[in-house]
């Protein structure tokens, strides 16, 4: 038996190994036992992305549900996590199940959970549906048809992508971003998000709007390393002010300015901030995980907005964004939610927030840019994965834990945080940080210095001393 265990977002594992079709009916299994336990008569919006074999895991999570007498709205056709979100609120169901396995390589796929509100199920509801996985399911999936279920009404086939299309026309100046004048182009990177973006934007530059489950063998996540394709066709167009990208599920956020420099979500929740209260006159709370640049309590501080620095994990910022009235919550994977949405990161939404600021104002992504810094200084951020084993990994750790480190080559540590993995602090400004990976043999290293050459310098002194 597989031990199943659900990680900062869902469950993920690699295709016909762990991630089987038994597999997903356990854990589905378990989601049904919990359902039918916390609410009277339970309902599930369900779908997959663009993953390899998505429609047939969706299909074995529809028929352990229905064999349990539970409402499916299964998506038509391939959707990203925030539509299912989206699709939980609208149809007032009791949880949304997407298969996905978001930003990982092709060769994974995963299991999200979404609570009632439109968000990331608690950390404590995931642990208790974790706790009851069986040993084996208990359905047996062949005796299970969904056609007579959908003729039944127990399972609804749910157009899930032409909602959010009318809720995104029914939020933003659609017309004021497309006559701007100003030129935009997207990287679904072969992701969920590739025919909104082009049912909305017809006439943009596109980039990689095909359906491709293997993402030409790169991993979907929108970092530059990732990108540079797409950086390439902004400097040689000449004339494309700003490049938007979201990861395979389309929850990820990445950007790009007119030179086809990547803008990370650091900068990127910076600007939305400073968008919604200066220009659109709104409050409320500022929640970010302990990763994000300290430069976003300068902003706070600022505008006299109230800050909370969470775990890693955007579940625990949407805790607060459920119960709170909170202005912008995000990460630095990218991971963005902004009040009068869901409470749910979703890369499409926060693009086109950013091209509808552009749009008002008539600046460059530069220009906003320029001023974020008047009111924070300027910054650079760099991240440094280390693929290690899992003994050097767990030795790292430890040191860090038993406060070994003291400096990392030149630079002398001032004080240290520990809320989610380790935090050295080289002065109020400047600081790396050090957390392992709990889904792979993986030391995330991070580093923000005054300028990109300072963060990675950093980067490169802390990689010496963990590595020898």
């Amino acid at each position: 038996m597989t031990k199943i265990k659900f990680g900062t977002d869902g469950w993920r594992a690699i295709i016909a190994q762990e991630f089987t079709e038994e597999n997903v009916a356990r854990v589905t299994e378990a989601t049904a036992i919990w359902l039918k336990k916390n609410f009277e008569n339970p309902s599930v919006v369900l779908g997959h992305d663009c993953r390899f074999a998505g429609e047939l895991f969706a299909h074995t999570a529809a028929k352990v549900l229905v064999a349990n007498n539970i409402k499916v709205f299964l998506a038509k056709d391939f959707v990203s996590t925030p539509m299912i979100s989206l699709g939980t609120v609208r149809h007032k169901a009791s949880i949304g199940i997407i298969i996905t396995a978001s930003h990982n390589p092709p060769s994974y796929n995963g299991f999200k959970l979404k609570g009632y509100y439109g968000g990331p199920l608690g950390p404590e509801k995931v642990q208790e549906i974790e706790d009851i996985i069986p040993e084996k399911s208990s359905v047996n999936l062949a005796s299970v048809d969904l056609k007579l279920a959908e003729e039944k009404g127990l399972v609804e086939i749910t157009a899930l992508e032409d909602m959010y299309v009318k809720h995104v026309e029914d939020n933003f100046d659609i017309s004021a971003i497309k006559n701007s004048g100003l030129k935009f182009a997207y990287d679904s990177m072969y992701g969920a998000g590739q025919r909104v973006m082009f049912r909305l934007f017809p006439e943009i530059v596109h980039l990689h709007n095909d359906y491709n489950p293997s993402f030409k063998g790169q991993a979907p996540e929108p970092i530059h390393k990732n990108l540079t394709e797409f950086s390439n066709l902004i400097k040689s167009s000449g004339n494309i002010d700003c490049g938007l990208v979201t990861d395979g599920d389309a929850d990820r956020i990445g950007l790009y300015d007119h030179k086809g420099d990547f803008v990370d979500s650091h900068h990127i929740i910076l600007l939305l901030i400073h968008y919604l209260k200066k220009y659109k006159g709104m409050d409320g709370k500022v929640c970010t995980a302990f990763s994000s640049t300290v430069k976003i309590k300068n902003m706070c501080d600022h505008y006299n907005l109230p800050l909370d620095v969470v775990k890693i994990g955007f579940k625990y910022i949407c805790n607060i964004m459920i119960t709170e009235d909170v202005l912008v919550g995000g990460e630095e994977s990218g991971g963005i939610a902004i009040k009068g949405h869901i409470p749910e990161r979703d890369g499409i939404w926060m693009g086109l927030v950013i091209w509808e600021f552009m749009a008002k104002t008539g600046k460059s992504l530069t220009e906003l840019i320029e001023e974020v810094y008047a009111i924070t200084g300027t910054f650079a951020f760099e991240r440094n994965d280390l693929t290690i084993t899992e003994e050097l990994k767990n030795k790292i750790v430890a040191n860090c834990k038993n406060n070994v480190y003291k400096e990392f080559g030149k630079y002398k540590i001032e004080r240290v945080d520990d809320l989610d993995g380790y935090k050295f602090f080289i002065d109020e400004n400047t600081w790396t940080m050090i957390r392992a990976s709990g889904t792979e043999p993986v030391l995330r290293t991070y580093a923000e210095g005054a300028t990109k050459e300072h963060a990675v310098d950093i980067l490169n002194d802390v990689k010496k001393v963990l590595l020898g």
